[in-house]
């Protein structure tokens, strides 16, 4: 019989109601414990978690979104792995993703988001957060109920980090379509590992065009700020550099906070007295928020590859070991927390927890999360007088039944069902919150499903460098053997993944020692002699 710290916590999907039990039966094997199957190392105390996401000398973060049970790219050799590691960057899964990146690269990344999240920048975006919550709880309200996760938190995070970063207003529908279309970061199902980032290739063509419009002509957004940045020496960073920090900003901005609203509000609506206690002090709504990250953050856990030879503890580490950071067990471990599996809402030292990871890689929107959702439970409390799960969906107190994202890296409600009481004096709004309209097709006609028959009004166009998509060239073989006759390996670079969707002569604009006039000049002229399509 398999006992509970035997099953594959990478695929059990038994494991997803009730993680907790599962990391606690991994640490009676000890805070360090090597899997005897798959030589993974789990990492459950605090202390031995702390040490490990402190040290970056030994410890490489290019499996994080990965984790540890994918295959490396490599077969590591030696006791010091780090050449292997970024010869190979480009074949881990988000092996180029801020929250993947090692040394300089990270260092340098984080620099220019340090900009993003510093006090007077999240004030100014505050009153946005607070005139979008109060309209959407208020509708909500009104309508004695919602879906909370995809009908407020999910458009609600999308709506601040698009505002706050300067998305046009007519693609954040189109963002919230990709987002909710991927599978979640760390699925259990194997086949989606590739897929999970391709919400952030989608996205990134369109920041591609952002960040080339703000180089042109800047504005006074963050975008334009960090479109034209400097790199801590001077240098200017590579455009696409800018495209993946703030694709991945907006992805993983979805994930924190949504997923952290829903795990506050089961504590509000199953904790006895709690949504009393707060609607009557607001002002304990922070330390509310510290206590829910320490016993359900948005984050289970994270991924690290020693890549010199080290130790944790006694136990010696050799280069090439794949390491699960348990953050979600390292907030419950008894050694570090009196009565860790209580909810106390003055616990001392609550906001000590790792929920949102510590050191180099401690997560740069951690400030907006806190912000964000501490705003829309002040408008939850305020337009309330009572807040329920619609027992029809989710059962009685005691006999609840919530479902959360298959994933092995996210903690997370698909879906949570809330009645809501109006508080005295309730006003609802004149008419319901603005829906941006989805842009016409949706995802499907990003693929190329849908669309309407041709007609004899439809005239085939030529192909060009200027007006024909680079995702459209690629997929023609004949178009793509031009390319790749110019630009030798163009069409299997993963770098022109992130320009899917721009034509080629957007993409000189980032690359003209690359994509030279006069060589499209001379794939335009081959291009014409191909039948219009």
């Amino acid at each position: 019989m398999t006992t509970l710290a035997e099953r594959d916590y990478f695929s059990d999907h038994s494991i997803l109601r009730d993680p907790y039990a599962y990391f606690e039966a991994v640490r009676e094997q000890g805070p360090i414990y090597r899997n005897p199957d798959s030589g993974i190392i789990f990492v459950t105390g605090f202390d031995e978690v702390l040490s490990v996401l402190k040290n970056t000398e030994d410890f490489s973060s290019a499996i994080a979104p990965s984790g540890p049970a994918a295959p490396l790219p490599f077969t590591p050799e030696g006791s010091d792995i780090t050449p292997q590691i970024e010869a190979h960057r480009t074949e881990f899964i988000g092996g180029d993703l801020l929250v993947s990146l090692d040394d300089k690269p990270h260092t340098f990344s984080r620099a220019l988001l340090g900009r993003l999240f510093i006090p007077s920048r999240l004030k100014a975006s505050e009153q946005f957060i607070a005139d979008y919550s109060d309209a959407l709880v208020k509708e909500a309200v009104a309508n004695g109920g919602c879906e909370l996760v995809k009908g407020i938190a999910t458009p609600f995070v999308t709506m601040v980090i698009a505002d706050l970063l300067g998305v046009p207003d007519g693609d954040r529908q189109y963002f919230m379509e990709a987002i909710e279309a991927g599978p979640p970061p760390g699925s259990l199902n194997s086949d989606d590992l590739i897929a999970q980032n391709q919400p952030l290739v989608i996205m990134g063509t369109y920041f591609v065009q952002y960040v080339a419009d703000r180089r042109e002509t800047p504005r006074d957004d963050i975008l334009s700020e960090l479109s034209n940045a400097k790199y801590p020496d001077g240098s200017t960073p590579d455009a696409l550099e800018i495209v993946r920090l703030t694709t991945f900003l907006f992805g993983a901005g979805q994930d924190t906070s949504a997923k952290l609203l829903g795990n506050a509000m089961r504590f509000i609506v199953d904790q006895p007295g709690l949504q009393d206690q707060l609607r009557a002090d607001p002002s304990l709504i922070p330390a509310f928020l510290e206590e829910v990250l320490r016993l359900e953050g948005s984050t289970k856990m994270t991924a690290r590859i020693a890549r010199r030879d080290t130790h944790l503890g006694d136990m010696a580490i050799p280069a090439g070991t794949t390491v699960m950071v348990a953050l979600a067990a390292a907030n419950r471990d008894p050694r570090r927390w009196t009565d860790p599996e209580a909810f106390l809402l003055d616990r001392p030292k609550a906001k000590e927890h790792l929920a949102f990871g510590r050191g180099a890689h401690v997560c740069v929107g951690a400030p907006l999360a806190r912000a964000e959702v501490r705003v829309i439970l002040e408008k939850f409390f305020e337009h309330t007088a009572h807040i329920d799960l619609d027992e029809t969906k989710h059962g009685r107190p005691g006999e609840r039944t919530l479902e959360y994202e298959p994933s092995f890296i996210i903690r997370g409600l698909g879906e949570m069902h809330l009645k809501l009481t109006p508080a005295e004096g309730f006003v609802a709004p004149a008419k319901p919150v603005a829906a941006e309209a989805p842009r016409k097709g949706g995802l499907k006609s990003l693929f190329g499903f849908g669309k309407k028959a041709a007609t004899a009004d439809d005239v085939p166009q030529p192909y060009s460098t200027a007006t024909t998509k680079i995702g459209a060239l690629i997929a023609d073989p004949a178009a793509t053997a031009i390319l790749d006759r110019h630009f030798p390996g163009v069409s299997t670079d993963p770098r022109i993944g992130m320009g899917k969707g721009m034509t080629l002569r957007t993409v000189q604009k980032f690359a003209p020692e690359l994509f030279t006039t006069e060589a499209l000049d001379a794939v335009d002229a081959e291009l014409a002699q191909l039948p219009a399509r």
